[in-house]
């Protein structure tokens, strides 16, 4: 695949129903280095652990989960359990996530920012973060007050 510049890459949504098999990736290609406020979190990830209430709970319908994580300038795109979110981290709602949620029907606005190596996401209307960073060679993810997840990449 030739080399593309981040802008010139059409922003992608969750198709009508989610995916089935994961999606060829969205930003394959793309040239533009990261922020550096931005941690490389660029792979495919797996949920090897979850806490609740800070209780390990190894029954949770995430573990065992996978999301590929794309990356390129301030564009972020998170494809996950048949959803494409695909978003600039600038703190703008224009160019928030504007897509589903996993029930395929719900419709989301986030705001993504990358604040101190970290990428949070504030859903409009909703008082929750969401959050990622790197701790180690694992990814931890924070879903507001519901539970925390910690990830290992299975490929780059």
């Amino acid at each position: 695949m030739s080399e593309r510049a981040v802008n010139e890459i059409p922003v992608s949504h969750t198709p009508s129903g989610g995916w089935t098999v994961f999606p060829e990736p969205i930003l394959q290609g793309c040239v533009d280095p990261l922020p550096l406020t931005a941690p490389d979190m660029r792979g495919m990830w797996k949920v090897i652990e979850v806490s609740v209430a800070g209780a390990r709970d190894s029954d949770h319908e995430m573990v065992g989960s996978q999301q590929r994580i794309e990356q390129a300038a301030d564009r972020i795109v998170i494809t996950s359990e048949g959803i494409i979110h695909d978003m600039r981290c600038d703190g703008t709602v224009e160019h928030g996530v504007h897509d589903v949620s996993v029930d395929f029907t719900t419709e989301i606005t986030v705001v993504a920012t990358y604040e101190d190596g970290v990428h949070v996401l504030r859903p409009v209307g909703t008082p929750i973060e969401v959050r990622r960073h790197l701790e180690g060679e694992e990814l931890v993810w924070e879903y507001g007050p519901f539970f925390t997840a910690r990830l290992e990449r299975t490929s780059p």
